[in-house]
C-alpha cells in the first residue's frame, strides 16, 4: 500500500545574532533534501559573498514598506535598524506541495509566524554564554562597535522570548547542536496534523 503523503512541516529557527544559526541551518540544508530555505526580504546591504535571491532578496526600504501594507509578508520586523519579511504565499504553496520550509527569523517573526502557521515547530538556538556571544560577533569582522553593542543590547530581549519555544539548542559544540537540531527537525516532521486524514482511512480498513 502506498505511503498517505503528508504535507510539509514548517520548522522555525531562532537565535540572537552571532549564535552560530546560519551555519547549522546551511548544514541542516544540505543534509535534508526535501528541507527548502525559505528566503526573506531584507532593506540591509548585502554581506560578502551573498546574493541576491539566495541568501535574501534585497530591496530598499520603500518597497519593503509597500509590500508590508499589501500584506505581502507572513511576517516582517524591523531588527538592528533594517526591515526583514517572509513572503506568506510562497511558503504556503511550498507546505502545501509537501517541501518542508526552513524560516530563518528573529523572535519577532516567530511569533506572527505562530498565527500564519500554528502547525509549525519552533527552535531556538542558544549562545552557552554571554562571553560567548560577544567573542563570536567580534570574530566576523563584520560589525562597527557600536553595531556590537546594540546586538548584544537586543540578545536580551530575545532570550527572554525563549520559554515559549517548542526546543533550545545549546551552541557550545557544533557536532552536538547539529545533532540536536537534527533530532528537532525530525520531531516537526511527525506532526499529525502533517498528516491529517490518515487516521480516518486507516479505521475505514477495520
Amino acid at each position: 500500500m502506498a505511503v498517505f503523503p503528508r504535507a510539509g512541516a514548517a520548522f522555525v529557527l531562532c537565535a540572537p545574532s552571532g549564535t552560530g544559526k546560519t551555519t547549522l541551518a546551511a548544514k541542516l540544508l544540505r543534509t535534508f533534501t526535501r528541507l527548502t530555505f525559505s528566503i526573506s526580504y531584507t532593506t540591509r546591504e548585502p554581506r560578502a559573498g551573498e546574493t541576491d535571491g539566495r541568501e535574501y532578496f534585497f530591496i530598499n526600504k520603500s518597497e519593503f514598506l509597500r509590500l508590508a501594507e499589501e500584506e505581502y509578508f507572513a511576517e516582517w520586523a524591523e531588527v538592528h535598524g533594517h526591515y526583514y519579511g517572509t513572503p506568506l504565499q510562497t511558503a504556503r504553496k511550498l507546505l502545501a506541495a509537501g517541501s518542508d520550509v526552513l524560516f530563518d527569523v528573529d523572535v519577532q517573526g516567530a511569533k506572527q509566524l505562530a498565527k500564519a502557521f500554528p502547525e509549525a515547530f519552533f527552535a531556538f538556538l542558544l549562545p552557552p554564554s554571554c562571553a560567548e556571544l560577544e567573542r563570536r560577533l567580534r570574530i566576523r569582522e563584520t560589525e562597527q562597535e557600536s553595531s556590537i553593542a546594540l546586538r548584544l543590547f537586543n540578545a536580551v530581549n530575545e532570550l527572554k522570548e525563549a520559554e515559549w519555544f517548542d526546543a533550545w539548542i545549546i551552541n557550545d559544540d557544533i557536532d552536538k547542536s547539529f545533532a540536536d537540531i537534527c533530532s528537532a527537525y525530525r520531531s516537526a516532521c511527525l506532526n499529525p496534523q502533517l498528516r491529517a486524514g490518515f487516521l480516518s482511512q486507516l479505521l475505514k480498513q477495520f
